[in-house]
């Protein structure tokens, strides 16, 4: 079992992820690429701690919407959209193969990975942008329209699942700003271990739902957010199932 953290989003001086320690937790990085958070400084910063530690650099893109953090959802053109996916990949690129690395994955942010999730044209476009920088591999939800483009392209698509998110009985997230919709740490060591143990999850109202996945996200910009990521490395630990990178 893969897991893997939202990592890099920060910008000049302000700084919200702790990217050194979960870096030592973690086995996939989600780089931000600029266009939600990161600068280049950060960018290059994290690319040498990952490629240090043996991370494994996914590159986080998004829509271009630094003030809201990518988390406002945005009618963009496929063929701009798809350009500015590459666009990111390409930015990241530089560094991680500057640190001995490269893009291994790529993974939509907030408003942009729902979007792309439910909306099939939205979901190609980041699928092209993808290929047009040389990348073959998204991690995203299984079930989706972003998982079904995807596949028709011959883009490899690797199951995620979320460790401190609730979710619906549909199997979607509970949307941000609603009941249940962020988990405590206990419970996301618990959500966790079901996942890597049984490939579930307990959606609102105690329904135990499947999820298909090979890679567990920890967000990097949650309260506690290392000593989530930690307790949850060790709960895997303890019970033997090996966390490795899938890229």
């Amino acid at each position: 079992m893969d897991l893997n953290a939202d990592l890099g989003e920060g910008f000049g001086r302000w700084e919200l992820t702790d990217d050194d320690a979960l870096l030592r937790i973690v086995t996939s990085a989600n780089v931000a690429c600029g266009f939600h958070a990161g600068d280049p400084v950060t960018l290059m910063r994290v690319c040498e701690t990952a490629a240090d530690a043996g991370v494994s650099i996914g590159a986080q893109v998004s829509y271009r919407d630094l003030a809201g953090f990518g988390r406002r959802e945005m009618e963009v053109p496929p063929l701009e959209l798809a350009a500015e996916v590459a666009y990111q990949i390409g930015a990241l690129r530089v560094f991680a193969e500057a640190a001995g690395s490269a893009v291994r994955y790529v993974k939509p942010h907030g408003a942009l990975y729902h979007r792309a999730g439910r909306d099939g044209v939205q979901a190609r476009a980041v699928v092209e942008g993808a290929l047009l920088a040389g990348v073959g591999v998204l991690l995203c939800q299984t079930g989706t329209e972003l998982e079904a483009a995807a596949k028709a392209a011959g883009v490899r698509v690797i199951g995620e699942c979320f460790a401190d998110r609730g979710y619906l009985p549909s199997g979607r997230l509970v949307p941000r700003g609603m009941p249940g919709a962020l988990l405590g740490h206990e419970a996301a060591v618990a959500q966790a271990l079901d996942l890597a143990e049984h490939g579930r999850v307990s959606a609102v109202g105690g329904e135990r739902i499947p999820v298909a996945a090979e890679s567990i996200c920890v967000h990097g910009d949650g309260a506690g957010a290392v000593a989530v990521a930690q307790a949850i490395r060790s709960a895997l630990d303890k019970q033997g199932i090996k966390v490795e990178a899938f890229a």
